[in-house]
């Protein structure tokens, strides 16, 4: 029955309430003295009845907000009320153009119905009821019934049409609340996609750094712990290896997690730049890539495009690391409109176990950009294969300007 309503708007609707009901009342005894000495014989009594209605109609005004059924209940009691006592309509009654607002704008959709039949209906009684009160015993002849039939129809005209213009306001401006909280929740919806994708992207990164990093440090460590009885000085050169892998895998993760509480700071990314420090950390590893680029890049690609080669070869290489007997061969082929992408290296242990999650963030890194991947066992071998769009192929004007 009664809507979640603000502390403040309640106050407000309250002191509204209670300036029309001080602004209206005394009207009646100022414009209207002559409506109460000519239609009632008793004016204390009168006067006192008028304070009542006034009192219920704007005590109805006040609980728009908070409760237009109970509202819009409590204005038609104070409408008949006003018609039993035989009042004339006075300045109160513009209280009932509020609580039409109020059921139109706030109601549920029954109230507002509702609302809209109590304009209607409303603005007819008023109208035949205003009539019977002014022509009272003016009715002698047919003329005069006429004039009043007439008067009649034109105040109930009047009246439906600002009822129904009051309850039409309402009706407006539910429209404009139902069109801002549908922009909110849109707002929100958008925001929390922006934030899953956000979460997922920081994900495949972590994964991708991460598992690269450990793979290097766990074949280094296998290394150098066979080592260490032969040859102390691989076994140093091992643990150096692995100590740099270990910072710069400490560094990228201290990255990802600063893009975390700071979303606006995505901070330097991979470029094309950064494979060579890959494939030295791979050889590192001790499994030595056989690299082939051709042809090579015209000129500079996107951003996203070198993103996405990096992060799909350091995970094809960390399979390669992980999987592989000690070799692995990749492709570049840096064509106008795409980048080919080929990595392919002898299984050493069973083939399912190079798939997972890399297989997984890979083909999202490709998708992301427009591209396609398949990865999987070819024979004794496994290929990771990929192609990545780069764009239409530049203009032989533009192309003399590299």
């Amino acid at each position: 029955m009664f809507r979640p309503v603000s502390r403040a708007w309640l106050v407000a609707d309250i002191l509204g309430a209670v300036i029309g009901f001080l602004i209206t009342t005394p009207l009646i005894f100022v414009a209207g003295a002559s409506w109460l000495s000519a239609w009632i014989a008793v004016p204390e009594a009168a006067s006192a009845t008028y304070i009542v209605v006034s009192l219920v109609i704007w005590g109805a005004a006040a609980l728009a907000r908070l409760s237009p059924q109970l509202a819009i209940g409590i204005a038609w009691v104070g409408a008949v009320l006003q018609m039993a006592a035989g009042l004339s309509p006075a300045a109160f009654d513009l209280g009932i153009l509020v609580v039409l607002f109020g059921t139109a704008a706030w109601g549920t959709r029954r109230v507002l119905w509702v609302g809209g039949i109590s304009a209607i209906g409303g603005g007819i009684v008023g109208g035949i009821y205003f009539t019977i009160i002014w022509s009272g015993e003016l009715l002698a002849d047919a003329a005069s019934t006429m004039r009043a039939a007439l008067i009649g129809s034109l105040m109930a005209a009047v009246f439906v049409l600002v009822m129904v213009m009051s309850w039409g306001i309402g009706l407006l401006w539910r429209v404009v609340l139902n069109g801002r909280a549908t922009q909110v929740a849109r707002a929100r919806a958008e925001l929390v996609a922006a934030e899953e994708q956000e979460r997922v992207r920081i994900a495949r990164d972590m994964h991708d750094v991460v598992a690269h990093s450990l793979a290097v440090v766990i074949a280094q460590a296998d290394g150098a712990r066979y080592a260490a009885a032969v040859k102390p000085e691989v076994a140093t050169e091992a643990l150096t290896t692995i100590a740099e892998t270990a910072r710069g895998a400490l560094s990228d993760v201290r990255l990802l997690l600063t893009q975390l509480r700071h979303r606006q700071g995505d901070g330097p990314q991979p470029t094309l730049a950064d494979l060579e420090a890959l494939f030295a950390q791979v050889r590192q590893a001790g499994v030595e890539p056989r690299i082939t680029i051709d042809p090579v890049p015209p000129g500079e690609p996107p951003a996203a495009i070198q993103l996405a080669v990096y992060r799909i070869l350091q995970e094809a290489l960390t399979n390669a690391i992980r999987h592989g007997d000690g070799a692995v061969d990749v492709t570049l082929a840096w064509l106008p409109d795409r980048v080919d992408i080929e990595v392919g290296n002898t299984i050493a242990v069973s083939a399912g176990a190079a798939g997972g999650h890399g297989v997984v963030g890979m083909r999202e890194r490709a998708q992301l950009v427009g591209g396609s991947l398949q990865a999987g066992p070819e024979g004794a071998r496994y290929v990771v294969r990929a192609s990545l769009p780069i764009g239409s192929p530049p203009r032989s004007g533009d192309a003399g300007a590299h």
